[in-house]
């Protein structure tokens, strides 16, 4: 069981409000995504893929769409659990939002580790643990406001598949991506 943490969890206003909750993720994930498209775009386009890789383009929609559904979930399961009767509920509702604070943060550093630093072993240590926060707090979520939890199944589908992809990659390509997608120098 995990606990509630002040100092490892996002504000309760961004919980109490719905377009907060929602624009959030999805900005800090675009801004992510924006500061390392270079390295990105480059690396994905040069590194040896997996069965099943899906175009790079499909990666925008998709994690703004998960990225607005982890908001909105949280939102709902702040709201009912604060402005429930239940003790047990309330405090669940803050353990959550320590959890997905926390996911949150693992979520955001999966790019410039696997991208940026061409480092998949880390990536995947990364998204191993941060698919087991969100399965928790998905369940943790489940106690407190069922909608919340479920919104967070496609999140979790996405993890799995790219748990795989991560995994594979690093395969493929020898661990180490970090002269992937450069040019060679001139001499």
């Amino acid at each position: 069981m995990t606990t509630y943490i002040p100092q490892l969890t996002l504000p309760a206003a961004v919980f109490d409000r719905p377009a907060v909750a929602v624009l959030l993720p999805v900005t800090a994930g675009m801004a992510v995504g924006f500061m390392t498209r270079p390295q990105t775009d480059s690396k994905y386009r040069a590194l040896k893929q997996p069965r099943g890789s899906p175009p790079a383009w499909v990666f925008g929609p998709v994690w703004t769409l998960l990225y607005a559904a982890m908001g909105y979930a949280s939102y709902r399961a702040w709201s009912a659990g604060s402005s429930s009767f239940d003790p047990h509920k309330l405090s669940l509702a803050k353990q959550g939002a320590t959890l997905y604070t926390v996911q949150l943060g693992l979520n955001l550093v999966w790019t410039p580790l696997f991208f940026g630093l061409g480092r998949p072993l880390a990536a995947t240590f990364d998204i191993i643990a941060l698919t087991g926060v969100v399965g928790y707090l998905a369940k943790t979520w489940a106690e407190v406001d069922e909608t919340a939890a479920w919104l967070m199944a496609p999140y979790l589908g996405w993890l799995s598949f790219a748990t795989y992809l991560t995994v594979a990659s690093g395969y493929l390509n020898n661990w180490d991506l970090r002269n992937i997608g450069k040019s060679p120098k001139s001499e």
